[in-house]
C-alpha cells in the first residue's frame, strides 16, 4: 500500500464520507430506475466539482489543484465502492489528460478551466468496434482550410451523451491498423455533423455511439503522430478505471464478509465453514495484490516513470481478474438473494463485466504486458 501524505489521506476520507452519505448504492439505483438521459445525477456531479475533484490533475493555472493521479485514484476508489455514476473518469481524468499532454496553450485555456469547474464534460472517442483496439482507426480526417473535418463512427463512447468535447482518434494517412498516420482531434459536440445515439449498457452507466459527417475538428498534438500520445492518455484512463474497480471489489468483498458472519445454515454461521473461509482468504490476498498493482501504476504516472505502460497493463489485467472473482463470489455466497435485483450483488457483477471490457480486457493487457516484456 502506498504511503499517503496528510493531504491525500484527508482527500480520501472526505471522498469516503461524501460517497457514503450523498451517493450510496441506493442513489445509483434511483438514477438507473429513472432512466435519466445522462445516466448520472448532474446535481451530484456538481457537488463533486465544488469539492475540487474534477480539477485534481489539472494545473493550478487552469483552475485545478495539480494534486496528481494517485490522489485522483483515491477519489475514484471511493466512488467505485458505491458504484457512483459520474463523468469523473472520462472527463476529469481521460479528457483532461489528453489536453494536459497534447493540447496547445489555446486549447488548454479553452477547455481545462471548464473541465476543472465541472462546467464542461469531455471524453475519449477511440474505439470503433466491440473490442478495445486503439490502432484500428478507420475514421478519416481531411484538411479543410485552417482546420480539419472528420467522418466515420466511434462506438461505446463513455459519457458520450453528456460530453461537450470529444478527443477523437482519426486517420490522416495510412491503412486501418497502422499506428502511423493516426492523429488526435478535439470535436465540439454542438458542431454540425456530430450525431449521438445513447446506449443502454448492462451496468446502466452512460455511453453512446457517435457518428461524424464532415464534422469540424481541431488537431490535438502532431498530425500523423498521435498514437504515442493516445497510448499515454489511455494508460492514465486505464489506471484510473483500475482504481475505481478496486473500490468496487473492496466493497463487494466487505459486504460478502459481513454476510458470512451473520447467515446461519445447518445451525451454524456459514463463515465457520472451512471451504468458505478458504474462498474468502483467496479474495483477500488477491485484493491486496491488486491494490499494490493499482497504486504502483498511479505512482509511476505521477513520477513520469518509463515503465508506466507495463505497470498499467499489469494493474488493469490483475484488477480485472480480481473484480471478476469477487463479484462472482458475492453472488454465489449470498445464495438466492444474490440473484435478485433487490440485493446489490447483481449491480456489482454487472459493473465488473462492463469495467473489465473498458479500455482493454484482461486478455488485451496480458498480451500487451508480454509484448512490452519482449515475449
Amino acid at each position: 500500500m502506498a504511503v499517503l501524505t496528510e493531504e491525500q489521506s484527508m482527500l480520501r476520507d472526505a471522498a469516503r464520507t461524501w460517497t457514503q452519505e450523498k451517493s450510496p448504492v441506493t442513489a445509483f439505483r434511483k438514477v438507473r430506475d429513472a432512466g435519466l438521459p445522462l445516466a448520472y445525477d448532474p446535481a451530484a456531479f456538481a457537488e463533486m466539482a465544488e469539492m475540487g475533484w474534477t480539477g485534481v490533475i489539472i494545473p493550478e493555472e487552469y483552475g485545478g489543484s495539480d494534486f496528481g493521479y494517485l490522489s485522483l485514484g483515491l477519489v475514484l476508489e471511493e466512488t467505485g465502492r458505491t458504484l457512483t455514476a459520474s463523468p469523473l473518469l472520462s472527463s476529469a481524468l481521460a479528457a483532461a489528460s489528453a489536453l494536459i499532454l497534447g493540447g496547445s496553450g489555446a486549447q488548454k485555456e479553452a477547455w481545462l478551466p471548464k473541465i476543472a469547474s465541472g462546467e464542461a464534460v469531455g471524453t475519449l472517442a477511440i474505439d470503433e468496434g466491440a473490442h478495445h483496439n486503439p490502432s484500428k482507426v478507420a475514421v478519416k480526417a481531411t484538411k479543410s482550410g485552417s482546420g480539419y473535418t472528420i467522418s466515420g463512427a466511434k462506438s461505446f463512447v463513455l459519457e458520450g451523451m453528456a460530453a461537450n468535447v470529444l478527443v477523437v482518434s482519426a486517420r490522416t494517412s495510412g491503412a486501418e491498423g497502422d499506428k502511423d498516420g493516426i492523429s488526435l482531434f478535439l470535436v465540439d459536440t454542438s458542431a454540425s455533423g456530430v450525431n449521438r445515439k445513447a446506449l443502454k449498457l448492462a451496468d446502466s452507466r452512460g455511453a453512446a455511439n457517435i457518428s461524424f459527417d464532415n464534422a469540424p475538428a481541431e488537431l490535438l498534438g502532431e498530425e500523423g503522430k498521435g498514437y504515442p500520445l493516445l497510448e499515454k492518455v489511455l494508460d492514465r484512463a486505464r489506471a484510473g478505471l483500475s482504481a475505481e474497480m478496486l473500490g468496487a471489489a473492496l466493497q463487494a468483498f466487505e459486504t460478502t464478509l459481513d454476510y458470512l458472519k451473520v447467515r446461519v445454515q445447518f445451525g451454524q454461521v456459514i463463515g465457520s465453514f472451512q471451504a468458505l473461509q478458504h474462498r474468502a482468504a483467496k479474495m483477500f490476498t488477491d485484493l491486496e495484490l491488486s491494490r499494490s498493482c493499482v497504486e504502483a501504476a498511479l505512482a509511476a504516472i505521477d513520477a513520469d516513470s518509463p515503465d508506466v505502460p507495463e505497470l498499467v497493463s499489469l494493474a488493469k489485467a490483475k484488477m480485472g481478474d480480481t473484480l471478476h472473482l469477487v463479484s462472482n463470489e458475492m453472488v454465489q455466497m449470498h445464495g438466492g438473494i444474490g440473484m435478485t435485483d433487490a440485493h446489490d450483488a447483481g449491480l456489482y457483477l454487472k459493473r465488473a463485466r462492463a469495467a473489465e471490457a473498458t479500455y482493454g480486457n484482461q486478455a488485451f493487457h496480458r498480451d500487451r504486458y508480454a509484448r512490452i516484456q519482449g515475449y
